[in-house]
């Protein structure tokens, strides 16, 4: 355990060449179901059920029960509430955004497949927001155990880097901006080439720490999907899913003087970090759907690594009070790299999935008007330690950032594990109205290195539904609650502190079709 703390402190204390940690990996691939306000309103169960566009999504397999076709619309609306711990102290923040679910067309031949009776094809084109990262978090707490000073102080360390001028402007993106405003400063006593180095806070007497994170963008994918039914028997299908990533991260730390003291050289500091993270990505899902009776259907579907291309845009600002001995100062990254933005092109792997189903559907017949409701249920294999970073040969192909993402991808490993996801939901229909509930339970992808780090999600949710001459209305309401950890720093050698989160999220989603 030590030897992966360690291994996961020190990729934290090299963030000035490359931006990517552990849980940018995490982000991607630790998402909950998004999809037509009739999935939502089941759980998100879709992998043995079909009937609904969200199976492109899902298991494509799904889509091989549909005979016409339908024109989907999926708006939503998102309201967060985060309450985060942080020694001892708990500090609540909000965020409400507009979002959207599964909007898009889906064709059925209703034809016959190699002249066998009910037996078709279907088609589809639709996007999906399959994750949001909207998010305000916000927490504060008083440590006399560590200081985000030290973060710098260990990457010196590490590089074994004694020479002043080097540390005030080879790491742009945070030691340097310290040093230049003397939140760390020489140790007196040391020449040129052979300093050490220190933290002007004053550790030992308290710090006011508080980090303030605002989070926006998600993960918008495009699918293009084709099933074969076969006989109303067997049904599979495949899509193709390319995602567009777009996330922007503001966050401002800052550590104050507890003390009254104006004599002890410190005030306050604080570092802002800025990130905006673009690409695109490609994957495949592959599904089928079997009904041994016609009231039972199974499901299994598979979902390939998503192979994304990312570019991350970084800029950092720092600044320190240190009162009479060098006043208030600041520095922005820009300043030491010649006003340019810090880039990085890099390629992230996400973890595969696999997901099994059951269906029991009540009065199952080839007239679906005449059908009475259904229960269903899924169950999900999410590896998560199985993401990976790869560098762009075209963009940076040195050896350091090689060896970085060798370290990164065995970090990933030794700090997440594989987990399982629940979901389960139901439908009754009465004549033109329906009434569904569901439950979703996501496992904890992390593994338990001493610091609290544990997380989950579970969801409850409810909807109603109407269709009516070629034309379908679907609501519903998803709460989810959640539990996280996040670390504004990580140390080697001191004691360090994470903050737990606790979240609750509402999402009303509201699905208009019309059969086409």
């Amino acid at each position: 355990m030590k030897k992966y703390l360690f291994i996961l402190t020190t990729l934290f204390a090299y963030t000035q060449i490359n931006a990517q940690d552990p849980t940018d990996a995490l982000r991607y691939s630790w998402i909950t179901s998004g999809g037509s306000a009739r999935q939502q309103a089941i759980g998100g169960a879709m992998t043995s059920l079909g009937g609904d566009i969200s199976a492109t999504f899902v298991n494509p397999a799904g889509l091989g029960f549909y005979k016409t076709g339908d024109l989907v619309f999926s708006p939503g609306f998102n309201f967060l509430n985060n309450k985060a711990t942080y020694i001892s102290r708990t500090e609540a923040d909000k965020k409400s955004n507009l979002s959207y679910g599964t909007s898009g067309f889906v064709i059925g031949t209703g034809t016959d497949y190699k002249k066998r009776k009910n037996s078709g094809a279907a088609f589809s084109i639709a996007i999906n927001r399959t994750a949001s990262f909207g998010n305000n978090l916000l927490y504060r707490g008083l440590n006399n155990k560590s200081s985000y000073s030290q973060k710098f102080l260990e990457e010196i360390q590490n590089n074994n880097d004694k020479d002043a001028n080097n540390v005030a402007s080879n790491y742009p993106f945070g030691t340097s901006l310290a040093f230049n405003t003397y939140w760390i400063d020489t140790i007196a006593g040391g020449s040129s080439g052979n300093y050490q180095f220190k933290t002007r806070a004053p550790i030992a007497s308290g710090l006011l720490q508080e980090n303030a994170v605002t989070e926006t963008g998600g993960i918008t994918e495009l699918g293009f999907a084709a099933a074969i039914n076969t006989n109303d028997k067997l049904f599979y299908g495949a899509t193709l899913g390319l995602p567009i990533v777009n996330y922007t991260r503001n966050a401002t730390f800052t550590e104050a003087d507890a003390t009254n003291n104006t004599a002890n050289n410190f005030d306050f500091a604080a570092i802002t970090d800025n990130l905006n993270t673009t690409g695109l990505g490609v994957n495949a899902k592959l599904g089928i759907i079997y009904k041994p009776q016609e009231f039972l259907r199974l499901g299994l579907a598979i979902h390939t690594p998503t192979f994304y291309s990312l570019t991350d845009k970084y800029s950092t600002n720092v600044t320190t009070n240190t009162e009479t001995y060098k006043g208030q100062l600041t520095q922005s990254s820009s300043t030491l790299t010649g006003g340019v933005d810090g880039k990085s092109a890099y390629y992230l792997i996400s973890p595969f999935r696999v997901m099994a189903s059951a269906s029991y559907v009540f009065r199952e017949i080839q007239d679906v008007r005449k059908q009475k409701g259904f229960l269903t249920a899924d169950i999900e294999y999410v590896n998560y330690k199985s993401s990976s970073f790869k560098t762009d040969a075209q963009s940076d192909n040195t050896t350091s950032t090689k060896n970085y993402y060798t370290q990164l991808n065995s970090t990933i490993k030794n700090i997440y594990k594989p987990a399982f996801n629940f979901k389960i939901g139901g439908e009754l229909k009465f004549t033109t109205i329906m009434a569904r509930l569901g439950a979703a339970y996501y496992g904890n992808p992390y593994k338990d290195l001493g610091h609290g780090e544990k997380g989950s999600r579970f969801q409850l949710s409810g909807g109603l539904g109407y269709r009516n001459k070629g034309m379908f209305v679907d609501l519903t309401y998803v709460h989810t609650m959640g539990k996280d950890v996040q670390f504004a720093y990580r140390l080697q050698n001191n004691p360090f502190y994470g903050a737990n989160i606790k979240s609750t999220n509402g999402n009303v989603l509201l699905t208009v079709g019309f059969k086409i």
